[in-house]
């Protein structure tokens, strides 16, 4: 059965308060954590490894005035045989300077949302950007294949077309992204793992 929206219905203000408004999801294939902070540029904290809160309390509490990063702070962790970068707050993830050279031989799929409800959704080949689009608008979508995964699209939830958007567009991002990882996110998964934390470029 294909995953569906309703599967991420758990990811919302009530279970994850400090996340759900703005974050950003990267899930790249074959490489360790290590290895992504090394493509990212990245340094590893000082205090590297932190849980989910930990991780929330960091991005919003950083060293800088108002709790700010001289940098992108984000964490990542293996899961299979991919390794998933979280970002409170962030968007590296679906950055083209930074995801396009982070997905050289492999598969990078990612999508994010920031406060004023604005999001993306990357799917990226070998440094190909397969597919773009806004989450809250799927109809208008780039990238060399954009309509490769619209029959997918409407199976997980996207409003296409006639079809109406019920809100669950969000949701709906992280089924897409499990339609091609293979990875079904989950509360307990993001709330039990231990993430290395690193501090790529501000200049991505």
């Amino acid at each position: 059965m294909a995953p569906n929206a309703v599967d991420y219905s758990w990811f919302n203000d009530d279970r994850f308060p400090d996340l759900a408004d703005s974050y950003c999801f990267t899930l790249v294939r074959d490489l360790t954590p290590e290895a992504l902070m090394t493509r990212l540029g990245a340094n590893v904290e000082a205090v590297s490894r932190k849980t989910l809160d930990q991780l929330i309390d960091a991005s919003y509490s950083g060293p800088g005035p108002l709790g700010t990063w001289d940098g992108h702070l984000f964490g990542a962790a293996s899961i299979g045989g991919w390794v998933l970068m979280v970002e409170v707050n962030g968007h590296l993830g679906v950055n083209r300077k930074a995801i396009v050279p982070l997905s050289a031989g492999t598969r990078l799929v990612s999508h994010s949302r920031n406060v004023n409800a604005v999001g993306h959704f990357r799917w990226v080949e070998d440094g190909e950007i397969r597919l773009s689009f806004d989450p809250l608008f799927p109809s208008f979508r780039h990238g060399s294949a954009p309509d490769e995964l619209v029959e997918m699209m409407r199976r997980v939830g996207f409003g296409l077309g006639d079809d109406i958007d019920r809100g669950t567009h969000d949701q709906a991002a992280f089924a897409l992204a499990e339609h091609l990882t293979g990875v079904e996110l989950t509360p307990q998964l993001l709330e039990e793992s231990t993430y290395l934390c690193g501090l790529a470029p501000r200049s991505r």
